[in-house]
């Protein structure tokens, strides 16, 4: 991987995130290097909505601005080139993070939302036809639903009249992949799966399906939950599409990444052609460029995307199996100490595996109070969590919860102090 432009004058330290044992609490190494964290006395447990931010991806924001703004891949001033190098060095640590092969790969975008309507409208309106369908769950995240639905409105507008199959999410929290097998169809185009849950928190691979499907099903897996919370190798998983939300990994609102691989290239049209589009114009239309120029016009978020870059240092700093087992050992933490309060009652996801494993999520209901209500009393006793239906389109089958989601700035003591403020709130509502 190519070494990166975007490095601060003072490096991050590398932390030990495996260092949270008694007297050597892990805050004393990361908690620092959150500046919200640092000031405050609050437990912050929603990081599956958005992470913590580092002081180097917020210095990076400043900067930009302070110093040296100019645009990118246009000017020929030395603001402007050096910056247009720093988001190509940027652009090879990203692929090089989620495991691409290529930096042509890697797609800059608004978020994980508009990465997923990007491969609906550029790839979906170009090579659907009358009868194709497209395998999802209705128990997926709004984002990853809403884009199909769009895209199967807008082709029946011109005729074309696609089908929308939804597939079942087991106890586990993971796709059911005996029922995705048997959805699958001659005229299946595009499976597209949660990698990592965002309220169950059960991780899906495909794995026991990828090597049957056949070769003109492509797979989409939306990472928003998994990037930056555990190992990601997009190749290995053997995805056609794939995104992510920086947001979600210690970088700023506003920027995500669309993987694609280069068997699709030939396959997309521009998503949102304009200033700096690699397209050209014909007498009947636009003629596709490179990637990923093709799918970047306009002036991108250029802070954001260097705030990814910092980001991105900043993970790496950790060793990203380290975090993985981190909020691995919290998850079980959570759901032990959940599972012994009387009126708990755990969602599909890790409270339900028949072995020890989880990724940082647990979403769970108390009988006798609302999932708000409960929010908003954790909240008022210092633990921030979420509560709600999680964005997923009319609640699906599931009540509404209150969901926990650690990361490497939460430590043993803060779950052991939160499940105790739940089993007080239980015995004042029982």
């Amino acid at each position: 991987m190519a070494g990166s432009p975007t490095r601060a004058p003072n490096p991050t330290p590398s932390v030990d995130v495996e260092a949270d044992t008694p007297g050597r609490p892990i805050s004393a190494g990361v908690r620092a290097l959150f500046p919200a964290l640092a000031e405050s006395d609050k437990v912050y447990l929603d990081s599956a909505a958005t992470t913590q931010k580092p002081l180097l991806v917020i210095d990076t924001i400043r900067d930009y601005h302070a110093s040296r703004t100019a645009n990118t891949a246009r000017g020929t001033y030395p603001w402007a080139t050096v910056l247009t190098e720093r988001i190509a060095a940027i652009r090879t640590r990203a692929a090089g993070f989620i495991g691409a092969e290529h930096p042509d790969e890697v797609v800059f975008t608004g978020g994980a939302t508009a990465a997923l309507n990007a491969v609906a409208l550029s790839w979906g309106l170009a090579e659907l036809r009358d009868g194709d369908q497209i395998l999802y769950s209705p128990r997926d995240h709004a984002a990853n639903i809403y884009p199909w639905y769009q895209l199967r409105d807008i082709l029946a507008r011109f005729g074309c009249r696609i089908g929308l199959v939804p597939y079942r999410v087991t106890d586990l929290g993971e796709a059911d992949i005996a029922d995705i097998a048997d959805k699958l169809g001659p005229r299946t185009r595009l499976v597209t799966v949660s990698h990592l849950h965002h309220v169950f928190g059960g991780l899906t691979t495909l794995e026991e399906l990828r090597d049957s499907l056949p070769p003109d099903v492509l797979v989409c897996f939306d990472c928003s939950q998994s990037g930056g919370h555990l190992p990601v190798n997009v190749t290995a998983l053997g995805a056609d599409f794939a995104v992510f939300a920086a947001h979600k990994m210690f970088g700023a609102p506003g920027t995500g990444i669309l993987y694609c691989h280069r068997r699709v290239h030939g396959r997309l049209r521009p998503f949102l052609p304009g200033g700096n589009s690699a397209v050209r114009p014909t007498g009947t239309g636009l003629e596709a460029g490179a990637m990923p120029g093709l799918m970047e016009g306009g002036t991108p978020n250029i802070p954001g995307i260097l705030a990814l870059g910092s980001a991105l240092e900043v993970l790496e700093s950790f060793d990203m199996r380290a975090v993985e087992a981190h909020n691995r050992e919290l998850t079980l933490r959570s759901v032990a100490g959940l599972r012994e309060i009387p009126g708990v009652e755990l969602l599909p996801g890790p409270g339900h595996t028949p072995c020890a494993t989880g990724y940082g999520i647990v979403s769970f209901t108390l009988e006798g109070i609302s999932a708000a209500d409960l929010g908003f009393v954790l909240g008022e006793h210092g633990f921030l969590v979420r509560s709600g239906a999680h964005c997923i389109p009319g609640g699906g089958p599931d009540p509404e919860s209150v969901r926990v989601s650690t990361q490497v700035y939460n430590t043993r003591d803060e779950i052991d102090r939160f499940t105790e403020c739940v089993r007080t709130i239980a015995e004042e509502v029982m």
